[in-house]
């Protein structure tokens, strides 16, 4: 399979339309006591036990998610306590609810059916307090695992091409995903929730590395066969997705890293049973970059993302002033949030939408979105419940910081119909759905730009949800019937593709606290 034959992204995209994808098998009933075991848990591996320290990360979220902390003049590296914390705040246990069957633990970020199906290593140097080696996060027993001694990072400098922020890291975090701990309820569309679901964790890293004072960046080019070696992954069950190199440590990376051999650890099974859905792997095999040569070109070339200046009823957004911008840090915004199950159809203000949607659409630092390179996706709105901004369907702008009324009108059984029937979306104030323009997308970037256009959706989702939680609100991400959000939008949408829709509201039986 090759990354420019993009027939393979239409063939799982369309398969995995709800309703009626060719890939869904209709008849298929998800058994939640059957779900697979949500931990990756090696075998006799000695474990390295994390503490959290007492000091809590003081920046405020709002301002965390739209910061993008730059390389200084001098070294910038992370000790233990920092790693710990990142990892903690991204994909670390975050609370424990008990029920009469048993525990469940919820996690840091938000994912899909809360089957936690990505997994976070790192790959790091000698840092304070931690030696040099790659490593697995095994938020079960809050540890890491040591899977290689030494110092790996120049086979991810190699695997990417030498991209400057991965040969100048200290400490790399990369992100898995387990197929089957998903797949068990949502078949072989798991692979777009791979995304969505990894997405959200790297918004919560990306938030908390700057609130570290630490530079980070989204890394998706890189040669994947390479970083499935490294992390001696089986790939017919577990797979890379992305890169995030954190810190700035010029001139440290060696020459050459040491051989890298298979590992044959053994772990524990995480089901008793698993089901193959080729098309994911299929899917996943023809986005990959099998040659440095397409790692160094894969996205070189900027997608014909066309927008039409906006012709409808315009409303500029009113975020909050700096005086009145609330302060809850990223880290209790992060332990605080959750998914809202039910929204009480109260209205959310104007101010509150607009600071959301500008924190949100900050620019994501990343490898694919450079310097002048605008935003893949565009946010559609359904407005069911705002004060000060009539009910309707609207586009936002994003280099425009404006909205554009599309329809007057109340949509709220609409809205409830396109997120598959489910009351969320209609009782939320606001739906928020994130639209590609597929065809140029694919056209630059090849199948590569299929993973890269679902990731910067989830990512813009993620910080929606923090943006949303630090305003006293709540948030929920729901699935959709593609071809009738297009219709919906359109002719606005004519053409586009859904990758994501998150929705915001205030929680039933809550107050709101701004």
């Amino acid at each position: 399979m090759s990354n420019r034959d993009i027939k393979s992204t239409w063939n799982y995209h369309d398969g995995t339309k709800h309703p009626g994808g060719h890939l869904m098998n209709s008849r298929h009933v998800y058994d939640p006591t059957l779900n697979p075991l949500p931990f990756k848990i090696y075998q006799n591996l000695n474990s390295i036990p994390l503490t959290l320290g007492a000091d809590l990360l003081d920046m405020p979220a709002l301002s965390a998610v739209a910061t993008d902390m730059t390389p200084t003049a001098e070294r910038q590296i992370p000790d233990i306590k920092m790693i710990t914390r990142i990892l903690h705040l991204s994909a670390g246990i975050t609370k424990t609810l008990r029920h009469n069957w048993g525990e469940m633990s919820f996690r840091a970020a938000a994912c899909t059916g809360a089957l936690y199906h990505i997994e976070l290593y790192l790959v790091c140097s000698d840092l304070p307090g931690l030696e040099a080696g790659v490593y697995h996060f095994d938020p079960s027993k809050f540890a890491l695992e040591l899977l290689r001694k030494g110092d790996y990072r120049r086979s991810l400098a190699d695997a990417t091409g030498d991209e400057s922020t991965v040969a100048n890291a200290p400490a790399v975090l990369v992100y898995t995903d387990v197929f089957w701990r998903n797949a068990v309820k949502y078949q072989a569309r798991e692979y777009r929730h791979a995304y969505w679901d990894s997405g959200t964790i790297i918004a919560n890293t990306l938030a908390t590395t700057a609130a570290c004072g630490l530079p980070a960046k989204l890394v998706t080019g890189f040669k994947d066969e390479s970083v499935n070696r490294l992390l001696d992954l089986d790939t017919h069950r577990e797979v890379t997705l992305a890169l995030v190199p954190i810190g700035y440590a010029p001139d440290t990376i060696a020459e050459q890293s040491p051989e890298i051999t298979p590992l044959g650890l053994k772990t524990v099974p995480v089901s008793d049973f698993e089901v193959d859905f080729p098309a994911i792997r299929e899917m996943h095999e023809a986005s990959s970059l099998t040659s440095l040569a397409e790692v160094s070109t894969w996205s070189e070339v900027s997608p014909v993302t066309g927008r039409p200046s906006p012709s409808g009823v315009r409303y500029p957004i009113e975020p909050y002033t700096d005086e009145k911008m609330p302060t809850d840090s990223v880290e209790t915004v992060i332990i605080r949030r959750g998914s809202t199950r039910k929204f009480s159809r109260e209205p959310i203000t104007f101010a509150g939408l607009s600071t959301i949607l500008e924190k949100a659409a900050s620019d994501i630092p990343s490898d694919f979105l450079k310097t002048q390179r605008p935003s893949l996706n565009q946010m559609y709105l359904i407005v069911n419940a705002v004060d000060g901004l009539q009910s309707g369907s609207y586009a936002f702008h994003r280099d425009l910081q404006t909205l554009e009324l599309i329809r007057h009108g109340d949509f709220r059984r609409e809205a409830g119909q396109l997120g598959l029937g489910q009351p969320l979306a209609a009782d939320a104030s606001v739906n928020v759905y994130f639209m590609v323009d597929l065809d140029s997308i694919l056209a630059a970037y090849g199948n590569r730009g299929y993973r890269v256009a679902q990731l910067e959706a989830s990512i813009t989702a993620g910080r929606i949800y923090l943006g949303a939680y630090a305003l006293g609100m709540g948030a929920t991400g729901l699935t959709f019937y593609d071809d009738a959000v297009t219709e919906f939008f359109s002719p606005n949408a004519q053409g586009k593709s859904v990758m994501f829709l998150v929705t915001v509201g205030i929680p039933a039986r809550r107050r709101q606290s701004r």
